[in-house]
């Protein structure tokens, strides 16, 4: 779980920093980037999500 969340703070590290690249210079890559790192957080927030539920049970 420790590790999932690692990766979790990591992509959303990522996301934010290409984000605010896209807004602030209009960086066209960045924002390309920041679509990437927004779809891998979504799949490990699921991730955690089904993890958290198990360890709840």
């Amino acid at each position: 779980m420790k590790a999932l969340l690692a990766k979790i703070n990591e992509q959303f590290e990522a996301f934010s920093t290409n984000a605010e690249l896209q807004v602030s210079k209009s960086n066209k890559a960045a924002g390309t980037r920041a679509r990437k790192a927004a779809l891998e957080l979504s799949k490990l927030m699921k991730e955690f999500r089904k993890e958290s539920v198990e360890a709840s049970k």
